[in-house]
């Protein structure tokens, strides 16, 4: 998602205190081993589509526990077309799966989460949505970034808090669907750009939300990263207060952060033009100094431009990534193939003999992806393929959504028995 033109180096425009950092070396004698978890990937295609006008992006689900069949997870699907000019994208699509993706239903578009158009030919949208299942309300919410686009498809930042959180909620029970709500911020102009954009969030067993987000005083300074605890009842989502505010003065700053719980830690992971980035803390909203994310020999993991995301297992933590080094040089970003490999979590470092493609490289792009536990055997990564045309690409691309289940070894505590 875009939130600032690219550049060599910006000033940081004393938002907060700079964040400094430190690699992770190779392993020593002396450290414990990680417990290696076996998996398997098995990618799947939803949905396929070639058109000159778009292609669909953005697809990520979250499992809601007993609506599919024979008491089965029901699994949501959100995405977006992409409309080929770069991050202009459509309303709200929903996909639908209730025998554990075997079958899909849609895309069909939910008129709650269109376009709003305003005077002037703009009109505003909602992208980079992560859905997830808020158990105490027996809701789903769909948190995403409110962007205002121009007649030509431009972001405009016309306007003060152009570009802030939204969220939509999902009533399985009677289907419906709410309008776009903003998540408010308190009234410090470092907030005046403040985004939840493509990123994975959490429910605490209180039933608060942990929300990461980037956030500046406008989307023309490096962007810096916090997590906000919200409240939620079932229709308005609240601020509470926000932690640790971490930063770093490097073209575009820190953005698109990714959150997960695992034995009782919190891990982040954080996007930066140059390379990826991860921390740690003990409460969710209080985080350690960020380091580049490596491998466990030391050798830098080479993400860079683009989100990970995690799957936690109770027996493991799992990064999601696309990486440099792969024979994928003539793909933009190196994005594709996708990755999936198991972290050290006190090392924070990748695994790399446990990395397995997850989503395989036919000639295009990927990123923009989604990660997501669906039950105690299985979690799914979903991505689509970059591509605008009509024609399949000569290495197979053809605008799949993909869905890649992940099946482990072990069956994963941390999701309830049915």
């Amino acid at each position: 998602m875009k939130h600032a033109p690219c550049r060599v180096a910006v000033a940081l425009a004393a938002l907060t205190p700079m964040v400094f950092f430190w690699s992770t070396g190779p392993a020593r004698a002396d450290d414990p081993p990680v417990q290696r978890l076996a998996f398997t990937v098995k990618p799947e295609v939803a949905l396929h589509e070639l058109s000159p006008t778009f292609c669909w992006f953005h697809p990520r689900v979250a499992a809601i526990p007993g609506m599919g069949r024979d008491g089965q997870p029901r699994i949501v699907m959100t995405l977006q077309k992409h409309l080929k000019i770069s991050d202009y994208y459509s309303g709200m699509y929903v996909m639908r799966s209730d025998d554990l993706g075997k079958s899909w239903t849609g895309p069909t578009e939910v008129p709650e989460l269109a376009w709003v158009r305003e005077p002037g030919d703009v009109v505003v949208a909602v992208a980079d949505v992560t859905p997830g299942w808020h158990a105490p309300t027996g809701k789903l919410l769909a948190i995403g970034v409110k962007v205002r686009y121009g007649a030509r498809g431009d972001q405009l930042s016309d306007k003060t808090r152009s570009s802030e959180t939204a969220y939509a909620v999902h009533d399985p029970k009677t289907g419906a669907w709410s309008k776009w709500k903003i998540l408010e911020m308190p009234p410090d102009k470092k907030f005046d750009f403040s985004r939840n954009g493509c990123s994975q969030w959490l429910v605490e067993p209180d039933g608060t939300l942990l929300v990461p987000l980037y956030f500046g005083a406008s989307d023309s300074v490096p962007a810096s990263v916090t997590v906000a605890r919200c409240s939620f009842d079932g229709e308005t989502l609240r601020y509470v207060k926000h932690g640790t505010e971490l930063a770093l003065d490097v073209v575009r700053g820190l953005c698109e952060p990714q959150l997960a719980r695992f034995q009782g830690r919190y891990y982040l992971s954080l996007r930066n033009d140059v390379k990826g980035y991860v921390t740690v803390g003990d409460n969710g909203l209080d985080f350690e100094p960020i380091r580049p994310w490596t491998f466990d020999d030391g050798g830098e993991l080479g993400s860079y431009n683009t989100q990970q995301h995690w799957l936690a297992h109770s027996d493991g933590l799992f990064l999601a990534y696309t990486r440099r080094g792969a024979n994928n040089d003539h793909i933009m970003r190196n994005r594709a193939p996708l990755f999936l490999a198991q972290v050290d979590p006190k090392r924070l470092c990748v695994l790399r003999d446990t990395e397995q493609v997850a989503v395989p490289e036919r000639g295009v792009p990927l990123g923009n992806f989604g990660a997501a536990t669906i039950d105690r055997d299985r979690s799914v990564i979903t991505d689509g393929e970059f591509m605008i045309g009509e024609t399949t690409h000569p290495r197979g691309a053809d605008g799949s959504i993909f869905t890649s289940w992940v099946f482990w070894s072990k069956p994963n505590a941390m999701v309830e028995a049915k």
